[in-house]
This record gives structure tokens, C-alpha cells and sequence, in this order.
């Protein structure tokens, strides 16, 4: 399945289980208390749909986007938001045999601004995500997608340098169009197959 934040009976059962289930309660409860930290604004929740606290993978982006926005989207960081970018990962995870469940997405820069972020920004979202991973102590595996992501990564790691040989870390492309965006078709097919090898690699990860 794919795009099931469109449903309103699917987004209205994760709206009213975000607070209550109990794997994601504490995901949620961490997300209000980063909005509006130094004046930065809005951060999506995460949908009881994927893993929280119990989570053994986590997915970071660069930053939300649209389908995340509460109104005009699902207000929430989810593979099942109503874009193609999220219809991609579906698709992957999916394909992989990766439940959603088992993973919990991020961004590396968690506030709305729906631009890359400067390196100044990317240094609080790596703040942030240090503090994030001091809540989920069951990850094992981190999947980095895209340059933004790995240059945040990069950024947790040098304010915690343990993190470097805590998880097994994987890194592919951006999972939006964007990725593609190149003249040479053997290098369009070039990152689809790394892409493609790398959840696999994800997935043999999360199955041990």
C-alpha cells in the first residue's frame, strides 16, 4: 500500500493513536517539546503506523515537506503521506520486505522550511537528533538518504563520535525525483541500483 495518509479513515486512526500508543507516545511527546525551539517553528509528528521507542532502524531525510504540513497534509512524517517521495520509500519497503514498523523516519533538519538547510541549521538538527537517539535505544541500523542527510549525519557523529560504531550505517540516495535529475540515463540507473542494494542491505539487517 501506498498513500494511505489520502484515506481519512486511515489518517484519523493514526491522528487519534499518536499520543496513545505506547511505542510512539514518547516520539510524539519529544517532537512538541523541539517546536518552536529557538523560534525555528513546526515539526510533524510520527504516525503509530511506524516504530517509535522500540524502533531498530532509523530513516532520515533532509527536512519535512509538504505532505507533512498539518491542513494541506497528513501532519506527519510518514511513507504512507500522499507524494512521491513517500510513495517511493512505500514502494521499497515494501519491495524489501522492510515493515514500517520497524522503522522510525527523521529528518535531518526536523523543523519546516522546505529549502536545504544551512550549515547552521544542520548543526541544530544534529543537536536534536543526538537527543532523538537517547530515546530509541533498540536502533541498530541507520539509513542516510541523500546528501543533506549524510552531511547531518556527519555532524551528529562529530558532537558524539561513539555513534560512528554504535549503528550500521547505510547511505544511498534521496528517495525523491530529484535524485534522478542527471542527462546520462547509465548513471540514472547506476543510483537506482545502489539505491535498490542499499535497502536490501537494510533489510538483511533488520532481519538478523
Amino acid at each position: 500500500m501506498s498513500r494511505q495518509m489520502a484515506d481519512p479513515a486511515f489518517h484519523a486512526n493514526q491522528t487519534a493513536r499518536a499520543f496513545t500508543a505506547p511505542h510512539i507516545a514518547p516520539i510524539n511527546a519529544f517532537v512538541d517539546s523541539i517546536r518552536d525551539r529557538d523560534g525555528r517553528g513546526w515539526v510533524p509528528y510520527v504516525p503509530p503506523h511506524h516504530g517509535g521507542i522500540d524502533a531498530r532502524g532509523i530513516s532520515i531525510l533532509r527536512d519535512p515537506g509538504p505532505a507533512t504540513q498539518l491542513g494541506t497534509g497528513s501532519g506527519f512524517i510518514s511513507v504512507e503521506n500522499d507524494d512521491p517521495t513517500a510513495e517511493r520509500m512505500a514502494h521499497l519497503f515494501d519491495r524489501y520486505g522492510i515493515p514500517a514498523r520497524t522503522v522510525l523516519p527523521w529528518n535531518a533538519y526536523p523543523w519546516y522550511i522546505d529549502a536545504a538547510p544551512s550549515a547552521q541549521q544542520s548543526k541544530a538538527g544534529a543537536s536534536v537528533f543526538v537527543e532523538l537517539l537517547e530515546l530509541t535505544p533498540e536502533i541498530e541500523v541507520v539509513l542516510v538518504q541523500g546528501r543533506d542527510a549524510e552531511k547531518a549525519w556527519r555532524r551528529t557523529v562529530a558532537l558524539q563520535p561513539h555513534l560512528a560504531d554504535r549503528f550500521s550505517i547505510h547511505a544511498t540516495i534521496h528517495p525523491g525525483r530529484q535524485a534522478l535529475f542527471h542527462p546520462d540515463p547509465e548513471e540514472r540507473r547506476r543510483r537506482v541500483a545502489h539505491q535498490e542494494r542499499t535497502f536490501e542491505e537494510v533489510s538483511e539487517q533488520l532481519a538478523r
